[in-house]
């Protein structure tokens, strides 16, 4: 009973199947989860003795906690430890249990758990529905998805992603909801990442997201990013391709994951670097880096802690922002709604030759007429007062490339918006 067969089936059975589940009634992830995930940098490296410094081991996750904990990235909402694959032993104890690998996690899940909660951070963890991880150790077959829910609420974890490999679409069908009813049922608060949309080509008819959005907290629609500006674009074409299908799915407790950060890594120029931290930002997107931050450049290290691009992805409306324009001239702009009538652009290059000079207006981008905006450059900084709807204006976008403006409406038609009293670098957004 696959995703294709399940969008068809009578709409009461389609329900029974989902909504036992009621993730959306565990509270969590009310705004995108932020956090570091092992995957896209350090994958499966499991050589502790080659590499004692990148395998995955517990070594790792202690020292990625502590990063997050020191180096100002917990208080800006980075507060998820995300293990992914390769952390098991390869087989199951006597009880059938999953138990980590006992050379590379000595002293346990729990004790990393612990170890990242005194830190005031989360711990997540990831399985598989399937009979093998990707990676070739222990899967979660229907019969263990209790049992391994439990685990995970044992040890404390705080996030489980739900991998699909090695498993048949009407395993997912029944295993998926299965699994966020256990999760719940554990009394343990654990957001819930499904992979299960990006095994069934993400889109309708095979994926309902109605159904989805009633039984996962996150989720994965396509393929895994790789370090490399050709992987960003591709996702970005294709989420934006489909975004009709994809922007209502999304909100408050439920996110389109377009997958990882992968800034302060190899393969994204800092322009890129730039454009994939706005770009996810307006998506609504979970913020999940994978990179070393324990020798994050700088310059990665402030594009990933800008506090106003933290503020527009935390906005507590969780509109997922949408592709408005889409120039022969190879600019694009995206808009996303925002709390208290403010609304985030992204002006995005795909050219490859120079800096770029567009120019349009607010109401050429369908803003109400009439209004007045405080613009702040998300990036630079810098403020712009009185822009009014009709007034063009131009913006310079380097090759692969962004300006991303915050505006914020000091009036409109019908209504005064108030603000705080004016001052000499009056800033109106800072967490």
């Amino acid at each position: 009973m696959g995703p294709a067969v399940l969008s068809a089936l009578p709409l009461a059975l389609a329900l029974a199947l989902a909504l036992p589940s009621a993730a959306l009634e565990n509270g969590l992830a009310l705004t995108p989860p932020m956090g570091w995930v092992a995957w896209e940098r350090f994958r499966c490296n499991v050589d502790c003795r080659a590499d004692p410094r990148n395998c995955i081991s517990e070594t790792l996750f202690f020292e990625m906690a502590d990063r997050l904990a020191e180096d100002g990235w917990r208080e800006l909402g980075y507060k998820y430890i995300n293990i992914d694959d390769c952390w098991s032993a390869k087989k199951r104890d006597a009880a059938g249990q999953l138990v980590p690998d006992p050379d590379r996690f000595p002293r346990g899940i729990k004790a990393l758990a612990d170890y990242v909660h005194a830190r005031g951070l989360k711990l997540g963890i990831y399985g598989d529905l399937g009979t093998l991880t990707c990676g070739g150790y222990p899967g979660t077959t229907l019969d263990r998805v209790k049992q391994d829910a439990q685990t995970f609420a044992e040890w404390g974890v705080d996030m489980l992603k739900l991998d699909g490999c090695y498993s048949s679409g009407e395993e997912q069908a029944e295993g998926y909801p299965e699994m966020a009813k256990a999760l719940n049922a554990t009394g343990h608060p654990i957001v819930y990442s499904c992979s299960w949309p990006a095994y069934q080509g993400g889109l309708p008819p095979k994926v309902n997201y109605t159904i989805l959005a009633e039984v996962c907290n996150l989720w994965r629609n396509y393929d895994d990013i790789q370090d490399s500006w050709d992987s960003v674009l591709s996702i970005l074409d294709w989420f934006f391709a489909n975004q009709d299908v994809l922007q209502p799915a999304a909100g408050p407790g439920h996110w389109n994951d377009p997958d990882m950060l992968i800034i302060g890594n190899f393969g994204l120029s800092y322009e890129q670097s730039r454009s994939q931290m706005a770009l996810w930002t307006v998506m609504a997107a979970p913020l999940l880096m994978s990179t070393d931050l324990r020798t994050i450049s700088p310059s990665a290290k402030e594009i990933l802690q800008n506090r106003l691009m933290i503020q527009i992805n935390q906005d507590p409306l969780g509109i997922q922002g949408r592709r408005i324009v889409k120039e022969k001239s190879l600019i694009e702009v995206f808009l996303r709604p925002l709390s208290q009538g403010a609304s985030a652009l992204v002006f995005f290059s795909r050219r490859a030759d120079i800096p770029y000079v567009y120019t349009t207006s607010l109401a050429k981008l369908h803003f109400p007429e009439d209004a007045v905006y405080e613009v702040q450059d998300v990036y630079s900084g810098e403020i712009t007062r009185g822009l009014k709807t009709g007034d063009n204006f131009s913006v310079t976008v380097n090759p692969s490339g962004v300006v991303m403006w915050y505006l914020y409406p000091v009036a409109q038609p019908w209504r005064i918006v108030r603000q705080q009293a004016p001052r000499e670098g009056f800033r109106p957004v800072f967490l």
